[in-house]
């Protein structure tokens, strides 16, 4: 409890430390106050707010109170500033600043989307980039229309419709009850092409503002409340980050490349490190936890709610094929009825609180710089909400956080043997070498040793259980897949990947290897003709070469019109992820691969995600969700009426991203063969593999 109250004070001194630098005020929403006015308010834009209160996207409470990324003081200057520049008549110059929009810019100088346009005719084709030099005219130029109001005339009210994928010019026509020639005419962009994400004008004259949406869906759902349940999209502003690609934003914004560039015409020119794009709010990337983040003390709400359990505490919720191909029941664990017997689960987390104190530059600084302490605290995040929700649940559940204060080789481990000796379970420590020292340590008192993080392979020890799946436990899944479904596999591997192909000669018979030419490129017409007619080919690619990639893609692409082709790569492929190949080839081909992670949709997965946006102002990310699968599935385990070791024998699980499917290892010790196939569906989304 000592060590645990250290770290809670730790945590406690970096969150103040890091709020006190953030320039964050807090602001109490007034009836019918919306987003868009309070970021008008204090000039930033609606994603900086939905940055630091995720839940506001669902709708504001009156009264509830919003953390606001700037000083009040400030923005009450810039307001009363900017309305004495605009209102002298004179037209100025603005620069775009990172995250500005047309939205932003023209609340902030008062006037219409019309006169920022007809000021600034380029506007249309550009959009806002970084750095431009805008004519802000004076803020009687905006046209008389669109500052009158509708009512002052009777004119009819307005209605916007941002266009969606898959949509056509035919059926939003239909949907309004108008025709296509009305809606061209009031829309003469669209005439050659329907863009992804462009405001069509369906009704009235009004200025486009990031507001009318809402007023589309209110005006629309009045009308014709049956054929229009579809949601209105919304934008946000997103900052490329370096080395980001079409590939990689299409694969965090579910958007093909067309898309994208349909959305912001100057990805036409290539993406570029700091540009700002326009985006659909449903999707945000993965935002590293600092410790502002990491929670000092349990929840108030929990992940997973508490489950009247009538049986043993186990209920079957899937059937999946193992790597040797029998069928495996993944359950869900719950807490057996009438099971109070108290368990003790340890926590070896390297904080290495020493080290932190005693930095010279300061906490803060260390945060920023260390990644390895990064990553501790955001599997401790993850571990922290895991216990929540065991309280919630009311396990009986005792648990303890040590400093196990790691270095690759080093920890203070033996020192804590007598805390550990009379736990139930000990996740961690982090360090391969570390995880082995103490289950030698722990055998005699048969404590299972559960290694959270650690890819290597693990010495021959009874009570050491590895988490991570091996290599070729990974590359084993994906072939024993590609069997279960008849599949023809060919593989195409360039010289290189040497390892790659001693491993699929030695271990995957009957793959036919497609022919290389004398300078090492693929034979193409050799690779066709190992495809098979009415069957299933499934080609694993293993290459670095992007002149392969493209003619391996461009081969199949073509043979798709006789044969049924799907790509396969056994691990991640950088190559893949540059502009010069072509996303929406790879989802045409369904590009598949195994990985140890999933991503879902399941109601359970987006509490979780939803609970930790709320309680750390950020997604989680790999290791805090891997915090949470390990601590919650080995608590749960202990609920059983069982021991660890009897439950891994018995039961496959699956938590938020991980399936646990443990299995002994003909040397000794315990490893992890719950590994996922996934692919890329025609929708654009991830889907694991039947």
């Amino acid at each position: 409890m000592k060590y645990y109250l250290t770290v809670l004070s730790l945590v406690f001194f970096m969150t103040s430390s890091a709020f006190s630098q953030e320039k964050v005020v807090k602001y109490k929403v007034s009836s019918g106050e919306t987003i868009n006015q309070i970021a008008q308010k204090f000039k930033v834009t609606p994603y900086d707010i939905y940055q630091l209160n995720p839940d506001a996207r669902t709708g504001l409470v009156p009264n509830s109170v919003l953390l606001i990324p700037t000083k009040t003081g400030e923005a009450k200057k810039e307001v009363s500033e900017t309305k004495t520049t605009v209102a002298s008549g004179k037209e100025i110059i603005h620069e775009v600043q990172p995250k500005e929009t047309f939205y932003s810019i023209e609340h902030k100088y008062g006037i219409s989307d019309e006169a920022l346009k007809a000021a600034n005719p380029f506007l249309e084709k550009t959009g806002v980039q970084i750095g431009q030099k805008l004519v802000i005219p004076a803020k009687g130029s905006a046209p008389k229309a669109a500052a009158k109001p509708a009512k002052e005339k009777g004119a009819e009210k307005y209605v916007y419709h941002d266009v969606q994928p898959k949509e056509t010019k035919f059926g939003i026509a239909k949907q309004y009850n108008i025709t296509v020639d009305e809606l061209e005419k009031r829309n003469p962009d669209i005439v050659n092409s329907l863009p992804v994400g462009y405001r069509l004008t369906i009704k009235g004259t009004a200025p486009k503002t990031e507001s009318a949406p809402v007023e589309m869906a209110k005006a629309v759902e009045s009308k014709k409340p049956a054929e229009t349940s579809k949601k209105a999209v919304t934008y946000m502003n997103y900052q490329v980050k370096p080395k980001e690609t079409f590939y990689s934003l299409g694969r965090v914004f579910h958007l093909t490349q067309d898309e994208l560039v349909a959305l912001n015409p100057s990805l036409s020119e290539g993406v570029k490190e700091g540009m700002v794009l326009k985006v659909p709010t449903g999707y945000v990337a993965p935002a590293p936890i600092v410790a502002a983040q990491v929670p000092d003390k349990p929840a108030d709400s929990s992940v997973y709610k508490p489950v009247e359990n009538t049986g043993g505490g186990i209920k079957i919720v899937d059937k999946v094929k193992s790597t040797e191909n029998e069928n495996v029941e993944v359950v869900e664990l719950t807490k057996k009825k009438g099971f109070n017997e108290r368990k003790k689960v340890v926590l070896l987390l390297p904080f290495n609180l020493a080290k932190v104190q005693s930095d010279t530059s300061g906490t803060a600084n260390r945060i920023k710089n260390d990644k390895f302490l990064n990553m501790t605290l955001d599997f401790y995040a993850g571990a922290m909400m895991a216990i929540d929700s065991a309280k919630t649940l009311k396990l009986p559940i005792d648990v303890a956080i040590y400093d196990s204060q790691e270095t690759k080789t080093t920890s203070n481990v033996v020192g804590l043997t007598p805390k550990l000796q009379d736990a139930d379970a000990v996740i961690g420590p982090f360090y391969q070498t570390n995880a082995e020292t103490t289950a030698n340590m722990l055998r005699s008192y048969d404590v299972p040793v559960i290694s959270p993080l650690s890819k290597d392979s693990a010495n021959p020890i009874d009570n050491l259980y590895q988490t991570i799946p091996s290599n070729d436990v990974i590359r084993n899944s994906v072939f024993d897949y590609m069997r279960s479904k008849n599949g023809n596999i060919v593989a195409v591997v360039d010289k290189k990947k040497e390892s790659v192909i001693n491993y699929i000669k030695q271990n995957q018979k009957g793959v036919a290897f497609a022919t290389l030419t004398e300078t090492g490129g693929l034979d193409v017409a050799n690779l066709k003709s190992l495809l098979i007619p009415n069957r299933m080919n499934y080609v694993v690619m293993e290459t670095g070469n992007t002149a392969m990639v493209k003619a391996t893609i461009k081969a199949l692409l073509d043979s798709q019109k006789t044969c049924q082709v799907q790509l396969v790569i056994l691990e991640p492929n950088s190559t893949l992820d540059t502009d010069e190949i072509s996303f929406d080839n790879l989802i045409k081909l369904k590009l598949m691969y195994p990985s140890v992670t999933r991503e879902s949709d399941e109601q359970p997965v987006l509490i979780y995600e939803k609970q930790f946006r709320l309680k750390n102002k950020a997604n989680p990310t790999t290791y805090a969700t891997r915090g949470f699968d390990v601590t919650f599935d080995t608590m749960m385990r202990l609920s059983q009426g069982k021991t660890f070791q009897e439950t891994a024998d018995l039961m496959t699980t699956q938590q938020v991203d991980n399936k646990f499917q443990y299995y002994r290892k003909g040397d000794g010790g315990h490893a992890n063969k719950g590994v996922y196939i996934l692919y890329y569906d025609s929708d654009l989304t991830l889907k694991v593999a039947n």
